[in-house]
């Protein structure tokens, strides 16, 4: 196993085709920094580099999925910059041609990455004790990622319309009821291994059958989702920069009293 040093919070290996890309900034609940998303960014570019990685493996650390952006962070500014870090990594991830599983053990919860990223996945494993939701209009803000494009095409338009306006958190057998998860694993040693097992699978199929298998499950997806993601970050910065939104986000920060 190769380790590469590619940031603090962000650690990423690469071992016999697979690159892994863990979050780790358990301290914070894994919440993702401009910084964190930069380096999540490059590791999904160096996979597109790189011929014999065949798998991105997604996972977080300490039983935490992700908490979603850093708020204090998210605020400061340049978040949604054309060229900033977090529409990188959006980017990267909606056009990997790479097959993408997601281990999620704990919340996977917030804006940026938490629930949205499982959308672009091939696979999602995740343990009995994940929890998942879309808080965006509680927020006061509108999905990114592509979400309004692919949550209702995978849950349907009616449960898609109540994830969404309510933002209320659901558990992995909801999740797994939804179609957003393929399998729920009992603790997270048997979601660890039952990842490890499925990719071993994965390798060892015909490395062109399978990756051709998954450009045509993705094929009518691609441009239709990186469109539909730039036209959410529109919406989604413009909505940012509203009293409404700052005073829904600014009530979430550690210390102020939540609505």
């Amino acid at each position: 196993m190769v380790s590469t040093p590619v940031s603090e919070h962000i650690h990423v290996d690469v071992d016999d085709g697979v690159l892994t890309l863990r979050i780790a900034r358990p301290a914070k609940r894994n919440a993702l920094t401009q910084e964190m998303y930069g380096a999540l960014a490059e590791g999904f570019l160096r996979a597109e580099r790189e011929d014999t990685i065949r798998i991105i493996r997604l996972c977080g650390q300490d039983a935490t999925f992700t908490a979603g952006n850093d708020l204090a962070d998210f605020l400061a500014g340049g978040a949604l910059r054309t060229d900033g870090p977090t529409l990188t990594f959006l980017r990267a991830v909606a056009a990997t041609t790479k097959l993408l599983v997601a281990e999620v053990d704990g919340p996977a919860v917030g804006i940026g990455i938490g629930t949205t990223v499982l959308l672009h996945c091939d696979l999602v494993y995740a343990s009995a004790r994940a929890v998942f939701a879309l808080p965006f209009v509680p927020l006061g803000v509108v999905p990114e990622f592509g979400s309004s494009l692919l949550l209702p095409r995978r849950v349907g338009p009616a449960a898609a319309a109540r994830l969404l306006y309510f933002g209320e958190p659901f558990d992995a057998a909801e999740a797994a009821r939804l179609g957003l998860v393929t399998e729920v694993l009992p603790d997270a040693d048997a979601l660890r291994a039952r990842v490890d097992d499925r990719i071993a699978a994965l390798l060892a199929q015909p490395a062109q059958a399978l990756a051709a298998t998954r450009a045509l499950l993705h094929d009518s997806d691609g441009p239709q989702v990186l469109a539909r993601l730039e036209q959410e970050a529109v919406q989604f910065a413009r909505q940012l920069a509203t009293p409404e939104t700052r005073a829904a986000i600014e009530a979430r920060l550690p210390g102020r009293a939540r609505r």
